[in-house]
């Protein structure tokens, strides 16, 4: 490899690391670095493991909303489902273990039924998803102050909740392993998998344009209410986490809505659809929480989480639509045939059916007739 490719290499991964996506590692990198300096301790390995398992729960929904939003969609359900979930398992577990099982089996159920309301209703009957999930947001936490009476209830059994507080300890270098780790890197790896499979494809299809997705066989109702399946599904998993340490109350899930869009368009998903990418989504969530994480050490009150969180995603939605039209003015001069060269007449996609339209004598593949 010369001189001219390495260069052409390193000007590569600099403008991927400054694009959208690819900024959110920069800006993770850098958050972390800055924590370090303010606190040494915080790049011990067991630290960073309590740091993974304190944002495990965000970037699972994180991942979740991925999916709704590539697909120009969203879910505003989610904080709210979240708790409907932590307190349907302080409620009906209780400090019955042999009732975790079929509790959770059930939570899974009533998470993908949400999902598939929303699906249906935004597909079928036409109505915006963000009317739809608002007032399923809306139905879910009136149904949970009316079972709560808005107050701390239930209080499942330490085998379930040690799903979300445990993890294998012990273990070289890092000591403990958190289980909701292993999980975040599960859904993680199925979600990458999804999203190189046919439906993944098809989702971002969908989200870029859903007509053109149409009329080329996507099964647009099918596609959209399975990635509200997957939303709803990924917030069950993140309220059975926190079950594990944040305990049951009518207020756990609250904003994590808010929090999941956050931490996707921070990662340089389009609001609007047909542009993202599932890790820069994790990785979104990850760097939202070492940047609150940073100002907690700056001694920035908790109250200013929202206007902060606000900025954020005004200043990352402006940023991303100004690359994307950038790219997108660029687009016709990189697929140009290069200056002062002639096309290659071969290469011209004449379509075979209107070849044989061509009257005879007619044709003008060389130029003359």
């Amino acid at each position: 490899m010369n001189e001219r490719s390495i260069g052409q290499s390193l000007s590569r991964a600099g403008l991927t690391l400054v694009r959208p996506r690819g900024a959110v590692f920069l800006l993770l990198l850098v958050l972390l670095v800055w924590i370090t300096v303010l606190n040494p301790s915080f790049a011990e390995p067991g630290q960073l493991m309590r740091f993974i398992q304190r944002v495990a729960p965000v970037a699972i929904v994180a991942i979740g909303q991925y999916f709704v939003i590539v697909s120009g969609e969203f879910d505003l359900s989610m904080g709210s489902l979240v708790t409907a979930q932590v307190v349907i398992a302080g409620n009906l577990i209780g400090q019955d273990d042999s009732r975790s099982i079929p509790v959770l089996g059930f939570m899974l159920l009533f998470g993908a039924l949400i999902g598939l309301i929303n699906g249906l209703v935004t597909t079928l009957l036409r109505v915006p998803s963000f009317i739809v999930t608002l007032g399923m947001m809306l139905a879910l936490l009136g149904g949970i102050l009316f079972w709560t009476g808005g107050a701390a209830t239930g209080n499942p059994a330490d085998g379930f909740r040690q799903i979300g507080r445990g993890g294998i300890r012990d273990v070289p270098i890092i000591d403990f392993l958190p289980w909701s780790a292993l999980l975040l890197a599960v859904i993680l790896a199925a979600a990458i998998w999804f999203s190189r499979r046919p439906f993944g494809k098809s989702l971002i299809a969908v989200g870029d344009n859903v007509t053109m997705a149409r009329y080329a066989g996507v099964r647009v109702w099918w596609v959209k209410t399975s990635a509200f399946i997957l939303s709803s599904l990924s917030a069950t998993v993140a309220g059975v986490l926190l079950v594990g340490y944040a305990g049951v109350h009518p207020s756990v899930g609250r904003g994590y809505e808010f929090i999941a869009i956050t931490a996707v368009v921070l990662g340089g998903v389009v609001l609007g659809g047909g542009r993202g990418w599932v890790v820069a989504a994790a990785a979104g969530a990850f760097a939202l929480e070492a940047l609150f994480t940073l100002l907690n050490f700056a001694g920035v009150p908790s109250t200013m989480r929202d206007a902060i969180q606000g900025g954020i995603i005004i200043l990352a939605v402006a940023y991303s639509a100004t690359t994307f039209r950038a790219r997108r003015r660029r687009g016709p001069l990189e697929t140009s045939p290069a200056m002062g060269k002639r096309p290659d007449p071969t290469l011209d996609p004449v379509s075979p059916a209107l070849q044989d339209r061509e009257p005879a004598g007619q044709r003008t593949d060389n130029g003359g007739i």
